[in-house]
């Protein structure tokens, strides 16, 4: 697998069970934010990522069977510090809706699109059961421990 130009069929079906979960672990954390009516919900969770998997596939496919984990350590540092962009965005936009004074909102979905980002890396790299299992305490994060939380 030194050229990504002669893929044997094997070879496409892992990369494309590798996308196709890294698009289920998505839609995991993205149907809750959905169903909680946030801004980033079911699609944008799903591209982080699908995106984070794409990205991290990259430097494994031109590097074939000897990938250099020092091209793959760059591309996981660009990715976790490009998703804190979106996150940023995501806190930015929420915060300034409300009024003119100093308030912190959408921290816990700054902070699920990081998550995301980083079991769509995982989904990448092939590492499928982690991917999955993180997903779904993501899931029980965002949701039973809602219900902890104090309320004003």
């Amino acid at each position: 697998m030194s050229s990504t130009s002669y893929l044997s069929s094997s070879d496409w079906l892992n990369l494309s069970f590798r996308l196709c979960t890294a698009l289920l672990i998505g839609a995991i954390i993205g149907l809750e934010r959905q169903i909680r009516h946030k801004p980033a919900g079911l699609r944008t969770h799903m591209l982080v990522t699908l995106g984070s998997a794409i990205f991290t596939l990259i430097p494994l496919q031109i590097a074939g069977m000897q990938p250099s984990s020092d091209a793959l350590s760059r591309v996981i540092q660009g990715i976790a510090a490009g998703v804190g962009f979106l996150g940023a965005g995501e806190i930015v936009r929420q915060s300034s809706q409300q009024s003119q004074q100093m308030e912190i909102r959408g921290l816990t979905s700054a902070a699920a699109i990081w998550v995301s980002a980083a079991l769509g890396i995982a989904a990448g790299c092939g590492l499928w059961q982690l991917g999955l299992i993180g997903a779904v305490l993501t899931y029980l994060v965002l949701n039973v421990f809602k219900k902890f939380e104090k309320r004003d």
